[in-house]
């Protein structure tokens, strides 16, 4: 049984919570075309990009 928030899917749902939260553009265009396809965040992100919008409450 996969824990909680480290599962692939939840980080995916984490990470598309904080990026709607956020009012800057924070994907690049053509990031956010992968995204609307279908893309996974963990796989369009690089690994800071991800630790910023984990780390950042705002």
């Amino acid at each position: 049984m996969p824990v909680p928030g480290y599962d692939e899917d939840d980080l995916d749902e984490m990470l598309e919570e904080r990026l709607e939260k956020r009012d800057e553009q924070f994907l690049t265009p053509s990031q956010r075309e992968e995204y609307e396809n279908g893309g996974s965040l963990l796989d369009i992100l690089s690994e800071d990009d991800i630790h910023r919008l984990l780390n950042d409450e705002a």
